[in-house]
């Protein structure tokens, strides 16, 4: 049986789709994020909508917050995308309204309801207090701040009572900040915690199988460089990795710790028993980086403490939010046996 989850399939699943690879390097960027034959009408532009910032606009993650805001008609009454000094006065299109990317500064956030991050823990650790006390709700992208105690960290499938303190609903006046989970853990949360539930986890075994995307645009754009250069016999350019990467598999890039784990691997252990409230549960991952643009891939391997029959966790990952469960276990045989 495999399941996949789905809360990021925007990003993860439509490679075809994406404007990853066509970021704001140039003066303009159009950034539509619809199909021009669509007729449905726009609501996300609504003067009873928050204030939204995006704070990292030009990166592949800041690309798709867009893309998620206009797929899902979030409404806004206006929007203003921040990144770095270096590509401050470009311009961006985004549904069918030009905008000017601005310079991230303190005063940004005056008058911001939502300010979405994802440039880095270095940026969050600085601008996302800033914002905050200047009465915006943040959700931080970066581990910066996933493992502080009074921040809470969210996956909205798997643990929406985490933000019940916060006034999602408009400007109260007062900030607050929500730290969203790493890509793997993610993933793996989205399918195991529904299991979870029913039957308590008491030890997790994990592999992952990470794509180029969740290191960035610059990753992407130095694999896709690497594919050719390799193809024509060339040298391969190993800047964003210090090894070759097209054509290879490799432990996740990543700090390796003193306890033999990477920094990849431990996020998964911390962040699923701050998420499950639950220091006792063992969770052993190993995180490999794989060559594809994107698409992360995992495999979860669960003990429970409770017995849990094959049907049983069939029906309850078929009724999971974000969850599609794929189990036409004859077609897979056919593609094993090259019919």
């Amino acid at each position: 049986m495999q399941v996949t989850a789905s809360a990021h399939r925007v990003h993860l699943f439509s490679p075809s789709s994406s404007p990853a690879l066509s970021l704001p390097s140039a003066k303009h960027c159009r950034c539509r994020y619809r199909n021009a034959a669509a007729t449905t009408v726009r609501m996300g532009l609504r003067e009873d909508g928050p204030s939204v910032a995006v704070v990292g606009v030009t990166g592949a993650v800041g690309q798709e917050f867009l893309r998620v805001l206009s797929d899902r008609d979030f409404p806004y009454r206006n929007i203003r995308l921040l990144a770095s000094r270096r590509s401050a006065g470009k311009r961006l299109t985004f549904e069918d309204r030009e905008y000017t990317i601005e310079e991230l500064r303190p005063e940004s956030f005056e008058g911001i309801d939502i300010a979405l991050f994802s440039a880095g823990g270095s940026i969050s650790k600085e601008f996302g207090p800033v914002a905050v006390e200047r009465g915006s709700i943040v959700v931080d992208n970066s581990s910066a701040f996933r493992m502080v105690p009074e921040v809470p960290l969210v996956i909205p499938e798997v643990n929406p009572g985490a933000m019940a303190h916060i006034n999602l609903k408009g400007r109260s006046g007062k900030g607050a900040l929500i730290a969203n989970p790493n890509c793997s853990t993610i993933i793996c949360l989205m399918a195991a915690t529904p299991l979870h539930r029913h039957a308590k986890v008491v030890r997790m075994v994990v592999s992952t199988y990470q794509a180029a995307s969740g290191a960035g645009a610059a990753a992407m754009e130095e694999l896709l460089q690497q594919t050719h250069e390799v193809l024509d016999g060339k040298q391969p350019t190993c800047k964003i990795f210090k090894q070759q990467y097209a054509f290879n598999l490799f432990s996740h890039n990543a700090a390796v710790l003193s306890n033999g784990y990477n920094e990849e691997e431990m996020k998964l252990v911390k962040e699923t028993r701050k998420i499950w409230n639950d220091m006792d549960v063992k969770v052993t991952a190993t995180c490999i980086r794989v060559p594809v643009m994107r698409a992360h891939a995992e495999s979860v391997n669960l003990q429970f403490e409770k017995p849990l029959d094959e049907d049983t966790a069939r029906r309850i990952l078929e009724g999971a939010a974000g969850v599609t469960v794929i189990d036409d276990r004859i077609q897979s045989l056919s593609y094993a046996l090259g019919c």
